[in-house]
């Protein structure tokens, strides 16, 4: 009987020990070493050299080195030499209005849905819960130019700032939409969604991913590229500048997101 007790005890022992042993070793799996996860959800944002862009991705694990992953993104392109402000507009002993901020000479908003499917290709694992794993992405896919209408609330050709009227540009009205002493303020970001002009092209992007989360089923990573799209008709974001179809750009984005096993 007191055998049998010992061997009792001494087995239950074993158990106590093994069950822990596993949860060491599965806590070491999810905090550091390969990160094997088969499914992982993300969403971040990014700042391009001409504009930004906000996004949410979607990848399946291929084996221990490739995740394939989809992703859609919204974005909004702005011309370089084009600059927000206001003005302040006298209105007699020595007082002023404060306009609206607008942007001078601009004639488009110029917004992109894309679709796009792409390839992470492992370079370097963590290795351990300080490390960083370092990922190559490539990436393509459609993309949906939208072309929305840029609305200016301009005076009267008297500077009277009860008088106005919210339009867009054209010829007809070149004259008055570049006269900064009429200008009051922007039209308003609500003005245009009905006239929106559909303009589609590709689009593809090459960068890296620096993933520095403690544990492997947490998605904190910064990543860094270049893009480019074309779409089939030229884009006129400004007044006094030519349209293109061509852009290219570099960025740089941060990104949050969650792995799991399927």
């Amino acid at each position: 009987m007191l055998y049998a007790q010992n061997n009792s005890r001494q087995q239950k022992r074993e158990e106590k020990e093994q069950k822990k042993l596993r949860k060491i070793s599965l806590f070491r799996e999810i905090e550091e070493g390969d990160n094997l996860y088969t499914r992982e959800f993300s969403m971040g944002a990014r700042l391009n050299t001409d504009g930004w862009t906000g996004f949410l991705e979607l990848g399946y694990r291929k084996n221990a080195t490739f995740v394939n992953y989809f992703q859609l993104e919204f974005s909004e392109k702005k011309d370089p030499k084009q600059d927000r402000a206001s003005r302040v507009i006298p209105v007699g002993q020595g007082f002023g209005i404060s306009t609206t901020p607008f942007v001078y000479g601009k004639m488009n908003n110029f917004y992109q849905a894309k679709l796009g499917v792409g390839q992470k290709r492992l370079i370097g694992g963590k290795g351990n819960k300080n490390g960083v794993e370092v990922n190559a992405i490539y990436y393509g896919g459609v993309a949906f130019g939208l072309i929305k209408p840029y609305y200016l609330d301009l005076m009267n050709d008297t500077g009277d700032p009860n008088q106005r009227r919210v339009v867009k540009y054209s010829d007809a009205i070149r004259d008055d939409f570049l006269n900064r002493d009429l200008i009051y303020g922007a039209g308003g970001f609500s003005k245009g969604w009905n006239e929106l002009t559909l303009d589609p092209g590709l689009h593809a992007k090459l960068g890296f991913r620096f993933d520095w989360a403690r544990f492997n089923d947490i998605i904190s990573a910064l990543e860094v590229g270049i893009n480019a799209e074309y779409y089939t008709k030229k884009v006129k974001i400004m007044v006094d500048q030519d349209g293109k179809s061509f852009f290219f750009n570099a960025y740089v984005g941060l990104q949050l997101g969650k792995r799991w096993n399927k």
